[in-house]
């Protein structure tokens, strides 16, 4: 029962602290936009910040991210790099979703902006490492993960350790609906409800077997 009841309250600092970091993000979210320059950026600068950057895609390096279901339809998330006005420093795009369409032996044709534009959206940091079940060695354009590290080892770009989710209308018949950044919060809140949980059955079923016992000790008595 004790173990439970630490691993509950364990739990439930976590969420403590996740519920912190979830009301920064948010705070992030709502706050004034920053601009992006061309020099290398610190991740934690930037996160969960509203951004503008000044610059032009570089289509020849798109990439599609695969398994984005959006309303029970699979599709893909279209990534550009775009060069940033001022030096060689490109930001990773996530412009939107897309579905597959009729068939998965071709990817789907989309419009790229031309030219110099300004985008805004929001900053998110991907994770450096993720499972997969395969990999590309190829360097092609369909990827299973968004993974920094890979896309510049590929593509040969100087790449900010950030990733924009576009919310600027660029017309390009992509659909833009980001969920919110989830922490995690309510994911320690059922785990400590869970041990606590344990921690109360165990106690019921401490008393009940001992009753039990008292009974059939009466009983032989």
């Amino acid at each position: 029962m004790a173990a439970a009841i630490l691993l509950g309250n364990w739990q439930t600092r976590r969420a403590e602290q996740k519920l912190a970091l979830q009301q920064r993000t948010d705070s992030l979210a709502q706050g004034p936009v920053l601009s992006l320059p061309s020099t290398r950026v610190a991740a934690s600068d930037y996160a969960y910040s509203r951004v503008a950057v000044h610059g032009a895609f570089a289509p020849q390096y798109t990439v599609f991210v695969d398994n984005r279901v959006l309303g029970g339809t699979a599709g893909y998330h279209v990534v550009t790099p775009f060069r940033i006005r001022g030096g060689d420093t490109y930001v990773l795009v996530n412009r939107g979703w897309i579905g597959v369409g009729q068939t998965r032996a071709r990817l789907p044709p989309i419009r790229t902006p031309a030219g110099d534009l300004v985008l805004e959206g929001l900053a998110v940091v991907p994770p450096k490492r993720v499972y997969e079940l395969e990999t590309d060695p190829g360097g092609g354009p369909l990827v299973q993960n968004l993974v920094l590290a890979r896309i510049e080892e590929n593509s040969g770009l100087a790449l900010q350790p950030i990733v924009i989710q576009q919310t600027s209308d660029t017309r390009d018949g992509l659909v833009r609906q980001w969920q919110r950044p989830d922490q995690g919060v309510d994911v320690h809140r059922a785990y400590a409800l869970q041990w606590y949980a344990m921690g109360v059955l165990i106690v019921i079923l401490y008393f009940v077997l001992n009753l039990r016992r008292c009974r059939v000790g009466d009983g032989a008595g």
